[in-house]
């Protein structure tokens, strides 16, 4: 993963042999990061980096204490059940988030499908994903007022993902995934769906972009997850206290698209768009 190696070759690079990493992969699966992240928790890490919500939410369950960074997680007021959230968690968590600006995203798909010609739009994620319903309900928002007629294609987990994509292919004439990990780890399914059908999809993040989409408003990983070990490494010096650091954000977007999807369907790319390459 492009934002873990990110934070530990920032680590390496600003501390040196003096840190120890300890780097495990739980799969995103809940039961896998209460393991894992219990076991940081007994031997009394001095820091536990989270790469998700999933493991977020582990971690804060499970120690008070310890200092916990996330990355690439989208929204931490949704993730941790925080009302009002105001950029910062306080206690001992703090991190960065990948969220790329939901509204120009929902200009990106209207650029590529105006509403006259394109006037439903589905959205396409997992109810089980608290960030996933919290982009799509802002990026419905801001297409109703664009003028679509928005539906909701929301799948439980993977199971039940090809029967919700093919309906929402039959029915829609572009979908939006936002960044979702049971998509992300299932775009052969939803590309082997969608591409025949000849429905175009936004996506979320590049990732996705890449496995079945046409185009997406991407941030780099890495970068995102080198801001996060710098975050780190004023934790561990001591020169920040995480209880006041603010959530950090991608300060660079980059407007992309998938060429041969693009292909397949037709569709013309703006100049200012970059190639998804491989």
């Amino acid at each position: 993963d492009e934002a873990t190696r990110g934070f530990i070759e920032t680590l390496e690079e600003k501390l040196g042999t003096s840190v120890e990493i300890q780097e495990q992969n739980a799969s995103g699966e809940a039961a896998n990061c209460t393991t894992i992240i219990n076991n940081f928790v007994s031997q009394g890490v001095d820091l536990i980096l989270c790469n998700g919500t999933t493991a977020l939410q582990a971690a804060v369950a499970a120690t008070g204490d310890i200092p916990i960074l996330g990355t690439s997680v989208t929204e931490y007021g949704v993730a941790l059940g925080i009302d009002g959230f105001d950029g910062t968690v306080g206690g001992n968590v703090s991190g960065t988030s990948d969220l790329a600006p939901l509204d120009q995203q929902a200009q990106m798909l209207a650029d590529f499908f105006p509403a006259d010609q394109y006037p439903t739009v589905g959205m396409l994620y997992c109810s089980a994903e608290p960030n996933s319903a919290y982009q799509v309900e802002q990026v419905t928002n801001y297409l109703t007022e664009m003028g679509y007629t928005v539906e909701d294609y929301s799948f439980s987990d993977s199971n039940d993902l090809a029967t919700i994509a093919t309906n929402a292919s039959t029915s829609c004439d572009v979908l939006y995934i936002p960044t979702d990990n049971t998509a992300a780890s299932n775009t052969e399914i939803i590309q082997n769906i969608c591409l025949p059908a000849g429905v175009p999809i936004i996506a979320g993040e590049q990732g996705i972009c890449s496995g079945c989409g046409v185009a997406t408003l991407s941030i780099s990983y890495y970068d995102l997850g080198y801001a996060t070990g710098e975050m780190a490494v004023q934790v561990l010096t001591g020169e920040a206290d995480i209880s006041t650091m603010p959530i950090e954000y991608a300060p660079n977007f980059t407007k992309m698209y998938n060429p041969s999807n693009c292909e397949a369907l037709n569709i013309t790319v703006p100049d200012d768009y970059v190639a998804i390459e491989g």
